[in-house]
């Protein structure tokens, strides 16, 4: 079995390793870190949740020289949410070597992050559009980057971001090295590959557990004109806690989601021509189990990685057998056991013969109650032992804050609403202090990073940028804000809710 220590990783970065809790490398961290270390370019297919972040972040914290203040390396993101997610986990990576890395995306004042820059900034984290438009003000200069990573590129494609992604390579120098991560491969991000990467090393890694221990497929033929009432029907059979419905156009997603609305059904849309702010409203609403059925399209829905999803609907057949593999991927999460209903036309028989081979696997036919033979014979998938000893080593018996008396809300009396501060500081010192609070809400609730940097930032008027090193552990979250705040952020978070749950937040014990 191969270890961390296998991978002539540093000292430091396997602290670092150890310091996030992570026991042995994934499939795509063990194929992909030794080509980059060894100075390769790298092309890695891996779906969501694979460990692809570690898989890069770890070789670039072992590439950079935190003596030197010009920026050594970036990745760009398709979306704020993985921006900030990826900027977390990187950051976690770096904090033994002293590597500091700078979050940049729209959304949040461009003047902080200008400053942040100024101040510093060994690795850049940020999106297409954000990262073009510091550039074109002299702020993000990529003289020196040595290291470039393309992440979810297939949804970079998707988005409409390809060519401006090809504007920011033309401005890296010739000899860096760069790594490619995606989902799906289809010809324009191989067309990207060849033109940008040199003899790269392709990484694929594709789980069967993902596609057939914890997934049960189905398949339900039927009639174009029909589609519609029978999703309605499964919907109304299957009653699932959570369901994600694929549509393949944003004008299905609209028409389906103003269906199931009208026939009473708490749904809601998310497809890529909705602002930012209305998505990122759907997205939290999902993420906290407030929203049981999303009716979305492949590009929208790729931020969302939601262990509680019971049900995946294909209302369209997917386009290749990988976004099958991608979509179906959404459930089954964590040692649960998912369900994935595919909708078949009778003329889309040769894509249900390529998807069946695909996955080495056929689809059962659907009808309500129906099981898959592996199924009925018991088969089910449980988290690893590392896992498990992983969770239990994080997670304490019993949470106690530490509230002060005084704080404390009294039982039966509402909780004053939080201030909204629209005024974040628009500069920050690289040497500003840190504290760590401790928030009484975690993964158990189904929250994840992104929705707590969310809360935070709606709440207190910091940028996301100044919302440091948060981990989320079962029943609690860990967060740094800067110390001439953190009293102030406490305040204001009492009794804001993340994921259906309300805030308890102080600062941590030491």
């Amino acid at each position: 079995m191969t270890t961390f220590d296998d991978l002539r990783l540093s000292d430091s970065t396997l602290q670092a390793v150890k310091d996030v809790g992570y026991e042995k490398p994934s499939p795509i961290q063990e194929q992909a870190i030794p080509p980059m270390l060894e100075g390769r370019d790298v092309i890695g297919q891996a779906q969501t949740g694979s460990g692809k972040t570690a898989a890069f972040g770890l070789p670039i914290i072992e590439y950079v020289d935190p003596g030197l203040r010009e920026v050594q390396a970036l990745v760009l993101t398709p979306t704020r949410e993985l921006c900030i997610q990826v900027t977390q986990a990187i950051r976690a990576y770096a904090t033994r070597k002293g590597v500091d890395v700078v979050a940049v995306f729209g959304g949040a004042p461009i003047r902080s992050q200008q400053a942040q820059l100024k101040d510093g900034g060994h690795v850049v984290v940020g999106t297409v559009g954000r990262v073009l438009d510091l550039i074109s003000r002299h702020s993000l200069v990529l003289h020196d980057c040595r290291f470039v990573v393309l992440d979810e590129a297939d949804e970079m494609l998707d988005l409409g971001f390809l060519e401006d992604v090809e504007k920011i390579l033309g401005l890296t120098p010739n000899s860096r090295q760069t790594a490619l991560f995606s989902a799906t491969m289809p010809p324009p991000i191989r067309g990207l590959a060849d033109n940008y990467l040199y003899d790269p090393v392709h990484v694929k890694v594709v789980s069967d557990t993902l596609t057939v221990d914890t997934v049960e497929q189905f398949r339900l033929e039927v009639k174009q004109s029909d589609k519609a009432e029978r999703l309605v029907e499964l919907l109304a059979a299957e009653k699932p806690d959570q369901a994600i419905v694929f549509a393949r156009t944003k004008i299905r997603v609209d028409q389906l989601y103003k269906k199931l609305r009208d026939g009473g059904m708490n749904v809601k849309a998310l497809h890529g021509d909705m602002s930012q702010g209305s998505r990122d409203g759907v997205m939290l609403g999902f993420k906290g189990g407030r929203v049981p059925v999303l009716v979305a399209t492949d590009v929208a829905a790729r931020g969302l990685d939601i262990s509680t999803v019971t049900h995946v609907v294909n209302f369209d057949v997917p386009i290749s057998p990988d976004v099958y593999v991608h979509r179906i991927g959404r459930t089954g999460r964590v040692g649960r056991q998912g369900r994935a209903i595919t909708f078949v036309e009778p003329k889309q028989r040769k894509e249900l013969e390529a998807i069946e081979r695909h996955v080495k696997t056929d689809l059962t036919p659907w009808t309500p109650g129906a099981r898959t033979k592996a199924s009925r014979d018991g088969a089910s998938a449980a988290g690893t032992e590392a896992e498990v000893v992983q969770t239990a080593a994080m997670e304490p018996v019993e949470l106690e804050v530490g509230m002060p008396a005084a704080e404390a809300p009294t039982p039966g009396k509402p909780r004053a609403r939080p201030r909204r501060h629209t005024k974040p500081q628009l500069t920050r010192s690289a040497d500003e202090p840190y504290v760590r609070l401790l928030a009484g809400v975690g993964a158990a609730a189904g929250v994840e990073v992104a929705d707590l940097v969310s809360a935070v930032t709606r709440a207190t008027g910091l940028d996301g940028e100044a919302v440091r090193d948060v981990r989320v552990l079962q029943r609690f979250a860990l967060l740094s804000v800067p110390e001439s705040e953190a009293t102030r952020v406490v305040s204001d978070l009492e009794g804001v809710e993340v994921a259906g749950a309300q805030l308890r937040v102080a600062l941590a014990r030491s």
